[in-house]
Parts: structure tokens; C-alpha cells; sequence
């Protein structure tokens, strides 16, 4: 009989620690859960902190008279315009090719009128995105400083193999101080952007730079990875942005 209450205490002793371990694993897990979560509100707050910060700046040194369109999902996000704004107030770029029109065309062509020089060509393979853009250059009263280029997704030959990519036929042969590259959408195939490298990265001037937006993307990463491999000669800085952002110079 002894025995038996010996063996039943011990198993009884023993379910009370395993329960106890359990439990102490159960808390463990939710106070890492409650950090991880905690840590995200924070990055999440600290985002949009700065995101607001970058906004007011582009309305400050634009002096815009009008508002400007949404800079979330798609479109350009604040820190990208202000570092865009920047660039452009520092280097005074005479011909700025953007693929994909938007927000940012706006910001460019105010920034440019500025500067008192220079003149944007967006690349845009969506008629109505095209038209939403020349209608808020026209709003903005900047409809001279920049032209919304109809540009649908052609096939390109690269070295990489054939991509889509935007038709050029209206772009015209100039000389490139600046690019600012938002598009084509990563929708259209692997390596979207790569062919920009290929088809303008030889219109560059001497003192030109580039900007990648969505930098942080694997297909980014590596179409910066095969530009710097193709021309050794540029340089490479890789920004904080919220998406991202890869500038080429």
C-alpha cells in the first residue's frame, strides 16, 4: 500500500512539473509573441513618422499651391519624392526619363520648374494612368515641364532574354542626367526593370545618376547586381527607404 501512494504521489509530482513546463513554455512563446508584435507597431509607427516627416517636406521645398495625389500602394512614397526633390535641387538635371508616370511625374516637372531648367519624359505603357498624370500636370500648372509619354509594353531582346518593356519610338535621343525608375510592375515577368540598364543606361550623361524604386525586392537586387556587372563604372548606394531605393551613379 505504501508503495502504491509512493508511486501515486511521484506521478503526481511529476504531472505538476510537466504542467508547470508547459505553462512556463506557453508564457514564453506569448512574451515573445507580445515583443515581436510590439517591435512591429514600432516599426510600423516609426514608417509612417517618417513618411509624414518626407511629405511635408516635399511641400515645403516645392512650395506646392495644390495638393498631390495618394502616395501609397503603388505610387511613390514620400521619402522616395524628398529624395528625388533633393537630387534635383543638388545636380540640376537638364532631361529626366521616368518609367512609370505618377505622383512623382508632378514632383519632378515642380521641382525642375524650380530650378528655372530641364524637362521630364515619362515612360507610361497605361493610357489611363497616363492621362490621370498629364491632368494633374495640368492642374499643377506644369504641363511644359513635362511630357507623358504613351509607351506600351514591347518585346526587348537583353542578354538576360526577351522582356517586356517600354516602346521608346517617343522618347527622344537626348542625353539622360537623370532616371527615375518606378516601373513596369513586377507583374510583367522576372527582371522587370532590368532592361532599363540595356536600352538607357547608354543615353546616360557623364554626371548622370539613376534611382530604383522597390530596391528591397529580390528582382531589384538583382537587376542592380547585373547593371553594376555590365558598367563597372557606375557606383552603387543602397537607401532606406520605405520600399527601398538603389541610386546608380
Amino acid at each position: 500500500m505504501n508503495s502504491l501512494l509512493v508511486f501515486v504521489g511521484v506521478c503526481a509530482v511529476l504531472a505538476l512539473v510537466a504542467l508547470q513546463l508547459y505553462t512556463l513554455r506557453k508564457v514564453r512563446r506569448i512574451d515573445t509573441n507580445t515583443w515581436e508584435h510590439t517591435q512591429q507597431i514600432n516599426r510600423t509607427l516609426d514608417n509612417l513618422f517618417r513618411q509624414q516627416e518626407s511629405l511635408l517636406a516635399v511641400y515645403t521645398d516645392l512650395r506646392l499651391e495644390h495638393s498631390l495625389l495618394q502616395t501609397r500602394s503603388w505610387a511613390g512614397s514620400p521619402d522616395l519624392l524628398a529624395a528625388i526633390v533633393r537630387e534635383v535641387q543638388t545636380s540640376h538635371p537638364k532631361l529626366v526619363v521616368e518609367c512609370s508616370s505618377g505622383v512623382s511625374t508632378v514632383v519632378l516637372a515642380r521641382a525642375l520648374q524650380l530650378n528655372g531648367q530641364g524637362h521630364v519624359y515619362s515612360l507610361e505603357h497605361e493610357p489611363v494612368y497616363a492621362s490621370k498624370t498629364r491632368q494633374e500636370l495640368a492642374r499643377h500648372g506644369l504641363s511644359d515641364w513635362a511630357t507623358v509619354i504613351d509607351a506600351p509594353l514591347v518585346p526587348c531582346a537583353t542578354d538576360m532574354g526577351e522582356k517586356s518593356w517600354y516602346d521608346l519610338s517617343g522618347l527622344p535621343e537626348v542625353s539622360i542626367d537623370m532616371i527615375v525608375i518606378d516601373g513596369p510592375p513586377e507583374t510583367t515577368g522576372p527582371l522587370a526593370r532590368y532592361p532599363a540598364g540595356v536600352l538607357l543606361f547608354p543615353k546616360l550623361a557623364q554626371k548622370a545618376c539613376v534611382f530604383l524604386d522597390d530596391a528591397d525586392r529580390p528582382a531589384e537586387r538583382e537587376a542592380v547586381s547585373l547593371w553594376l556587372h555590365r558598367y563597372p563604372e557606375l557606383t552603387h548606394t543602397q537607401v532606406p527607404c520605405e520600399k527601398g531605393l538603389a541610386i546608380l551613379r
